[in-house]
């Protein structure tokens, strides 16, 4: 049996036996026991990486031409609030709360208009459309994983709705439990027990589960959330924002008489504003962070922590957060973290010397943070990501023997070619106009720039409509040029 040549969709992709070969691309497996390849083949086979190496023999095996394409792990967004979708670009000035300046900025502004306004009058159907529209959409960035921190629980309706919609996006998907707006009738925490045996009976499946455990809800109510989060062996995330008023708790959690104890099982979203206590707290525990660069910047949590965590040895996660007000594309998250942390590092070196020859091109004084590179947050956004949700023994790399999300990026556009540095086009040349083949568990999902499996006029439609209904119940007119 010979090779089929034809490049065309793999069929059956993702079913056991079923085999195919991404034929000579760059390839870029994040892995240092693999290496990298200025050309190779991946073979899949079922939903596993079979082998990565150059000269592949596959027998029988269907065949996708990577010839001028790089050839990486999918990518891992470790926060990003899907049910916010019909809501895109509403804050596109706005901040994380409204600082009675009278600004555009200040209103409409993230926890007025979002939280206590748009949240509280989504139905079921809306937290389904926008979480599958979302889904869909990064998805067809490249982003083959992400933590659906997902704040609308306010009813059993609700929480289905939003996990269904994970499961219809067919990506890997860890579920996040977090509180709804506490109605009668909402069952966080204690319908964890619930979900997990409906939807999470089997950890053998894309989409999986996080308990959300917020501190600043109380010690009551976060004590709770822990202790069930550690009864049915799920890890625990929550929001750390000092300019939200959170400090004080993460004080008592540092000095242990929150009530709760910090551990491996921990991921902290934004950590700004926060004691060097706290961050050694966090460090000695083994708790991960999730940074969320241009949200962090734009909204005002506060400069993202990354040179704190440089210091300590630490390295974070990337996260999109919010569509509200910044994109949620793998390549706006890594160039937002490269560029912010140079930008002060490179002033800091710059102010070591004058701006005179011959001390206006210092050389670093010793301590002075290194400058972040291509190879950096392209691992936070991939390896870190993975490892972080407790997901890197199925994805983050390319190895043999995870399953195969895999994204092919088209680098002989005219926004890239003539390719020098896989890394460096990655991360400083392109968007997601280059992701042209992306892989979930071994199944082709998008195909050669087309999302498969997706109606998306009609999705479109049912976003428009959920988006009419909210901003009804709102009583807010919709004027295209009203809110920025």
């Amino acid at each position: 049996m010979t090779e089929r040549r034809d490049d065309g969709l793999p069929e059956d992709s993702g079913q056991r036996g079923r085999r195919y070969v991404i034929r000579g691309g760059a390839v870029m497996s994040m892995d240092p026991n693999v290496g990298d390849f200025a050309t190779a083949d991946v073979l899949v086979e079922g939903d596993k990486i079979v082998d990565i190496r150059p000269g592949i023999r596959a027998d029988g095996a269907g065949v996708i031409d990577a010839r001028g394409r790089i050839v990486l792990p999918g990518f891992v967004d470790t926060h990003h609030h899907l049910f916010e979708t019909a809501e895109r670009g509403f804050l596109a000035n706005g901040l994380l709360l409204d600082d009675h300046s009278g600004s555009p900025s200040a209103h409409p502004n993230y926890g007025e208009h979002i939280l206590q306004g748009f949240a509280r009058v989504y139905r079921p159907e809306d937290v389904y459309i926008n979480s599958l529209f979302a889904g869909l959409s990064q998805l067809d960035t490249g982003v083959t994983t992400v933590l659906d921190v997902s704040q609308i629980h306010h009813s059993p309706e609700h929480t289905d709705a939003a996990i269904q919609a994970l499961v219809d996006t067919g990506r890997r998907s860890a579920f996040g439990f977090f509180e709804g707006d506490g109605r009668t009738g909402a069952r966080y925490p204690q319908d964890a027990y619930r979900i997990r045996d409906r939807w999470f009976s089997s950890n053998d499946q894309l989409v999986s589960m996080v308990m959300g455990g917020e501190l600043h809800l109380g010690r009551q109510v976060y004590t709770r959330a822990w202790a069930i989060a550690r009864e049915l062996d799920l890890k625990i995330a929550a929001h750390s924002v000092g300019s939200w008023g959170m400090r004080p708790v993460f004080d008592d959690l540092a000095q242990g008489t929150a009530g709760v104890e910090v551990g491996p099982d921990n991921l902290f979203i934004h950590m700004t504003g926060m004691s060097d206590r706290i961050w050694r707290r966090v460090r000695d525990a083994g708790a991960q962070v999730s940074l969320a660069f241009p949200i962090e910047m734009s909204m005002r949590h506060g400069t993202p922590p990354i040179l704190k965590m440089q210091r300590l040895g630490m390295e974070p996660s990337l996260s999109s957060d919010v569509e509200t007000t910044m994109a949620a594309d793998p390549f706006t998250l890594m160039r937002s973290a490269m560029t912010m942390q140079r930008m002060i590092v490179n002033q800091m070196i710059l102010d070591q010397g004058a701006p005179v020859p011959p001390d206006n091109w210092p050389t670093p004084a010793p301590g002075t943070p290194e400058p972040l590179t291509v190879r950096d947050v392209l691992r936070y956004a991939t390896v870190n990501g993975a490892k972080h949700l407790g997901l890197d023994g199925k994805t983050g790399t390319l190895t043999p023997g995870k399953e195969a999300d895999i994204v092919l990026l088209d680098a002989t556009a005219l926004n890239v070619a003539p390719l020098n540095s896989v890394p460096g086009a990655i991360v400083s040349l392109m968007d997601r106009t280059n992701v042209e083949t992306v892989i979930v568990a071994g199944k082709v999902r998008k195909w050669k720039g087309r999302l498969l499996d997706a109606d998306l006029p009609r999705l479109r439609r049912e976003l428009e409509t959920s988006r009419d209904h909210l901003f009804a119940a709102m009583n807010l007119r919709q004027d295209l040029f009203a809110w920025s």
